[in-house]
This record gives C-alpha cells, sequence and structure tokens, in this order.
C-alpha cells in the first residue's frame, strides 16, 4: 500500500475519503482554490496546497497544476473522488505518466465506459436492453433528425461525466436548438468536453443503478443495487438501497448484466452501472467510472467501506471478498443537504454559514459532510453540503431515522433544502414507494407551500424581538431595555413586522405581567404563551401543556428561526432602510442568485413575450434561465457575458407592453 495519498477534489467527498485514508495510517494531502483556503477538507488534511483561482478550469479541472502539485508533496497516489477529474482519462493518464498511482480505472476504462456513448456500443454488443438514442454527429442538423426519428421527448446528455450537468429533457423540436447549446455549455464548464448524446426521454421510469467492484485479477463483484430516482434539475436528492419493489428475478438480471459488462471493459475498482426500471422492464443508460455520491447507503446495508477498496485495489491487492461473501442487510436512505432555494425553483444559494449544528454520529445514522459554522458557501462549486444516511432493518425504520437526522440539522446564513426533504420523505408516494423520476414534478408545489409551524415560529420571532436586550453605545446592556413595552400600570405592548417570501406578516403581543403573554400572527392565528425566555441563540416557552423551544440567530435584520420542523429567514420590517434603500427600478429583472452571466440572448430595442429567455446565469456549475415575466420591450441591459453578479443585481430593464416601465 501507498503511504502518501493526494485528493484531487474539495468539500464532502474528500473529507469522507481523508477519514478511510487516516484510518489506514496515510498521510493525506489536499488541494484548494484561493476561495477554498480555509475550507474544511484543507483543515482535515496532513497537509494542502494552493491549485489555482477559484474558476474550475484554473484550479480543480486543471491537470497540469494538480500533477504538478502531486509531484511537489512527494504523493505516491492520488483519488480524484468524484466529479471534476474523476472521469477525466487524460488526467489519469497524466498521473500514470508521473509514477502516480491513479485510484481508479485505467485510461483506456474510462475513456470506454466514461464516454457514454461509447458504453452503449459495448452494452449493446453483449445484447444489454438499450433505450432508442444517437450518438454520432454532432452537427446540431443530425440531433434534429435524430429526435423526429426517436420522437419526442429527448433528452440530451453530456457524453462524459454526470451529476446532472449538461442534461436536458426537450418535448418539442422548436426547443432543441437552445438545449443542445445550452447542454454544451454546462458539459464543457463541468467536464472540459462538450460532445453530447441524445435518449428517447423514458416517461414513469425510476433510476436503479449496480454498485460494482473489479479488479487487476480479473475478478467482478456487485454489492446490491440502489434507487436514484428522486431528482430535480436531474439531479440526485433522494437515494436508498435497496432499490424497493423489484422482483428478484429483475434484481438479479440487472446485478448480472453490471457485472457482465465490467468484465467485458476489463473494469477496475468501484463503478457503477446504470438503468432505467420500468414495467419489469430495464433498460441500460450508462456507466459510472467512479465512486458515487450515493455509495454511503451501500456501505450502510453492507458493512463495508468502499474507499477502503479503491485503495487497496489501486494498491494491486485483490478483491477482499468474493461474491458468496457478499450480504446486504437491512434498508438505508440518504438526503443531500444542498445550499438551495426550493421557493425560487431550487437556484443555489450562497453566504457565510451563521449557525450549523450537524446530529450526532450514533448507530443507524451516519453523516457526511464538508462544511462547518462559519465556511462561507460560495457559487462556484456545487451546492451540496453534506449528507444525511440513516439505515433500519426495515425501510420505514431507516425512514423513521432519517425524519430524526433531518430534524437534528439546524442551519442559519443559507437557505437550504433541508425543509423541502423532510417533508418529501413524509409524502404518502415517497412513504409507500411507489414513485418515479417525475415525483418532483409531479409534487414540488405542493412540497414547497407546505407552511405548517410557519405561524408559531412568527410568533418566537416576534417575541425574541421583543425581549431581547438592547446594547447602549458602550457595549453594555442597559437594564431599562428590557423594559420592552413598558408603560406605567398599563400592559406590555409590542408590534413586529417581518417580510417572509415576499409576504409582509405581522405579529402582535400582548402581556400585562411579563409571564403571561398572548401573541396574534396575521390577525388571524393566536397562541397563549407563558414564561418565554431568551438565552444567547435559543428562547423557550410553554405553549399550553407543550414546551417549545427553537434556534434564533440574528444578522442585522435578517432574523433565522430554526425548530425540527421549519426553518426560517425573517426580514424585519424596518421603515427608515427600506426610505434609504437603493432598489432595482421599476421594470427592472435582478438576479435571483450571484454567479456568472453566460449569454445574453436579448439587445436593447428587442421586443419579447411572456415567458421568453433574456439571460443564462450560470451558478454552482449549474446553468439557469432569466426568463420575461411580461411582455415587453428590453430598454436597458447593464451586463455583459462573462461578468460576475451579485444576487439582486439589476440585470436589465423591460418596459412593460405599450411603453410604460
Amino acid at each position: 500500500m501507498f503511504e502518501r495519498l493526494l485528493i484531487a477534489n474539495r468539500g464532502e467527498i474528500a473529507c469522507r475519503i481523508i477519514r478511510t485514508a487516516r484510518r489506514l495510517g496515510l498521510h493525506c494531502i489536499a488541494i484548494y482554490s484561493d476561495p477554498d483556503a480555509t475550507a474544511q477538507h484543507v483543515r482535515l488534511a496532513d497537509e494542502a496546497y494552493p491549485v489555482g483561482p477559484a474558476a474550475v478550469g484554473e484550479s480543480y479541472l486543471n491537470i497540469d497544476a494538480v500533477i504538478k502539485v502531486a509531484l511537489a508533496s512527494g504523493a505516491e497516489a492520488v483519488h480524484p473522488g468524484y466529479g471534476f477529474l474523476s472521469e477525466n482519462a487524460d488526467f489519469a493518464e497524466a498521473c500514470l505518466a508521473a509514477g502516480l498511482c491513479f485510484v481508479g480505472p485505467p485510461p483506456d476504462t474510462i475513456r470506454l465506459m466514461g464516454d457514454k456513448a461509447a458504453a452503449k456500443r459495448l452494452a449493446a454488443a453483449i445484447h444489454m436492453p438499450l433505450v432508442p438514442g444517437y450518438d454520432g454527429n454532432q452537427r446540431e442538423e443530425a440531433f434534429t433528425e435524430a429526435a423526429a426519428r426517436i420522437g419526442y421527448p429527448v433528452l440530451l446528455k453530456a457524453a462524459a461525466g454526470g451529476g446532472g450537468r449538461g442534461m436536458r429533457v426537450v418535448r418539442h423540436a422548436e426547443d432543441l436548438g437552445a438545449a443542445i447549446a445550452g447542454a454544451r455549455r454546462e458539459a464543457k464548464a463541468s467536464f472540459g468536453q462538450d460532445t453530447l448524446l441524445l435518449e428517447k426521454y423514458v416517461e414513469h421510469a425510476r433510476h436503479v443503478e449496480v454498485q460494482i467492484f473489479g479488479d487487476r485479477f480479473g475478478n467482478v463483484v456487485y454489492l446490491g443495487d440502489r434507487d436514484c430516482s428522486l431528482q430535480r434539475r436531474h439531479q440526485k436528492l433522494i437515494e436508498e438501497a435497496p432499490a424497493p419493489h423489484i422482483p428478484r428475478e429483475i434484481r438479479e438480471a440487472m446485478a448480472e448484466a453490471g457485472v457482465e459488462l465490467a468484465k467485458a471493459a476489463k473494469y477496475l475498482g468501484a463503478g457503477t452501472v446504470e438503468f432505467l426500471y420500468t414495467r419489469d422492464k430495464f433498460y441500460f443508460i450508462e456507466m459510472n467510472t467512479r465512486l458515487q455520491v450515493e455509495h454511503p447507503v451501500t456501505e450502510m446495508i453492507t458493512g463495508l467501506d468502499l474507499v477502503e477498496w479503491q485503495l487497496r485495489v489501486a494498491a494491486g491487492e485483490a478483491l477482499p471478498v468474493t461474491q458468496e461473501w457478499v450480504h446486504g442487510s437491512g434498508h438505508a436512505v440518504e438526503i443531500r443537504l444542498c445550499a438551495e432555494d426550493p421557493m425560487r425553483d431550487f437556484v443555489p444559494t450562497g453566504g457565510r454559514i451563521l449557525h450549523l449544528s450537524w446530529p450526532r454520529d450514533l448507530p443507524g445514522r451516519r453523516i457526511d459532510a464538508g462544511m462547518i459554522e462559519g465556511d462561507i458557501v460560495g457559487t462556484y462549486y456545487d451546492s451540496m453540503l453534506g449528507k444525511l444516511i440513516a439505515w433500519g432493518e426495515t425501510r420505514k425504520m431507516a425512514l423513521a431515522r432519517l425524519r430524526q437526522l433531518i430534524a437534528e440539522t439546524h442551519l442559519a446564513g443559507v437557505m437550504t433544502n433541508r425543509d423541502f426533504t423532510r417533508t418529501a420523505i413524509q409524502h404518502p408516494e415517497f412513504v409507500s414507494a411507489e414513485f418515479d423520476t417525475a415525483f418532483f414534478e409531479r409534487h414540488a408545489a405542493s412540497l414547497i407551500q407546505d407552511n405548517s409551524g410557519s405561524d408559531l415560529l412568527l410568533a418566537l420571532a416576534g417575541l425574541a424581538v421583543t425581549l431581547r436586550p438592547a446594547v447602549d453605545a458602550s457595549g453594555l446592556n442597559d437594564p431599562w431595555t428590557r423594559l420592552v413595552g413598558w408603560e406605567l400600570n398599563l400592559p406590555i405592548r409590542s408590534r413586529q413586522r417581518f417580510h417572509l417570501d415576499g409576504v409582509l406578516r405581522e405579529v402582535s403581543i400582548w402581556s400585562s405581567d411579563g409571564q403571561n403573554w398572548h401573541v396574534q400572527v396575521g390577525g388571524h392565528r393566536s397562541f397563549d404563551i407563558q414564561n418565554p425566555a431568551l438565552f444567547g441563540q435559543s428562547i423557550s416557552a410553554a405553549i399550553g401543556k407543550v414546551a417549545e423551544s427553537a434556534k434564533v440567530i440574528f444578522d442585522g435584520p435578517a432574523i433565522w428561526m430554526m425548530n425540527d420542523e421549519k426553518t426560517l429567514c425573517l426580514m424585519r420590517d424596518e421603515p427608515m432602510a427600506r426610505a434609504d434603500a437603493v432598489g432595482a427600478g421599476p421594470g427592472s429583472l435582478t438576479a435571483p442568485m450571484p454567479g456568472t452571466i453566460v449569454q445574453i440572448l436579448i439587445k436593447p430595442g428587442d421586443i419579447v413575450t411572456k415567458g421568453n429567455p433574456l439571460i443564462i446565469l450560470e451558478a454552482m456549475k449549474m446553468e439557469h434561465v432569466i426568463r420575461a415575466p411580461h411582455d415587453g420591450t428590453v430598454a436597458a441591459v447593464h451586463f455583459i457575458a462573462g461578468q460576475q453578479v451579485k444576487e439582486g443585481a439589476d440585470l436589465l430593464t423591460l418596459a412593460a407592453e405599450g411603453g410604460s416601465q
């Protein structure tokens, strides 16, 4: 076994690799871009080296820079993690040429199987069932002809890489050209190449994958399957193992097909063979020549450490066990905690993490994380902050533990999908495992609109503001400020106004003795609250016979409220601040997130109709289309392609139909 390992990645996966490598006694070397200088993976490694500026093409995707650091640090092996260079054959080749052990398949295998088109040709050669598709000439006209022949809807995919990047569903012929252009840009930015393929889009299917492993002695085993059907923006969000409700004969046939494909490819290391499953039939779609984000659910049911297997196989050892020794037990489910706002179509979010409390690691529970309190979530990289994984003897038990994990995760400063996933795993369709890849398309709106618990947190927020002691100019607490709303011989009264998701909410508070409080939220919901107490970042109170508590994080005019059920980011309504604020002017369109403008599709004077795409913004490796909110004429465009913009930046001015703004 080598002794010095360089991890050519960042974030959660780099931290996870370091954990296993340390257990094996390896010396861990990290790389980092400029904004990642104080990142968690850098702090956990034994040593770390800069590899370039924020842009991935100049840092984590810069093969020459990574190899240079590996040699300078004395590394003997390189683990690429997932994403970035993990499926880049040129990188694997460069490692070998520099005398470094690449923890992954040989370059020729990556070229063969990492190229989705080549993988499908090999699968066809061994008679695996395939989804109808096209992987030939890259001219738009060729794709147009192929789509017409296959029939809409179709799916465009990047031939290299994964993670939903460079993927577009196209339902109408007139949308194909724009989808091709967008998929190419995204694929190029994420994987360094923009080759595409096209497939028939299979409706009402499930995404099921088989974990395989091979060694250099020709041994190949499968370690069970996983269901990865719950996706938004073609990126997986909730995964589980084993895949539920699949007949044994279909499960075994998929596993055997995966092993046969791996043997045909002379596969080495960890890989995943992915299928679409529908109506007791399965179709091969691609193979990922790397470790998967969702590998922990396989580890939880098998008791194996797949990263350890990767390292041992790369060092020349045989697989630790043969197929008959591989057994799964129980069920495991995982959610990806991401910095994104479901209320705004899952746009990525960023900022400093003001408070972060991960759950404790206990039997049947696991947390794979790459962020801690105080870290800054930028917009250059993937939005995933960490993963919550739960195991149980049954699927029902695993889901119960997962609900606990989500409830115990409290994060303020950055909007996340925490509440959305909590609601999703309790949806009857998910609980019964009667879902497919369109689950979120059908139910996202209702899951997002779940406002249960908001009024309670608003009431507690109003009390927190009312009870919070002010600080005088000397920085000391003034005892007179504790007499909030005090008037001689009169009850305490307070009125707080908050903005929540663009809606102004009012909280009225009344107390005659400072112990018993009546709180009314929005003029319709009221609470009788006893003995509220604000200590540090927590508020507690009794409502009837129930003890309630919540985290309270004050950040200027923003107040973050969190309990086990809900997270709210409230903005205090401050008239003076409103008067001084310089907002976007009438008719302006603002950036929904910080990012980079990759394309401007209009120019001043253009007449547009509602829904027309105007600007394409890239953030966290995904493209987001800014569309016209109404008919009108473009009066001005305030940025050019390539520029960075902040959230709320005034992108353009759109005069409404008829000339007004």
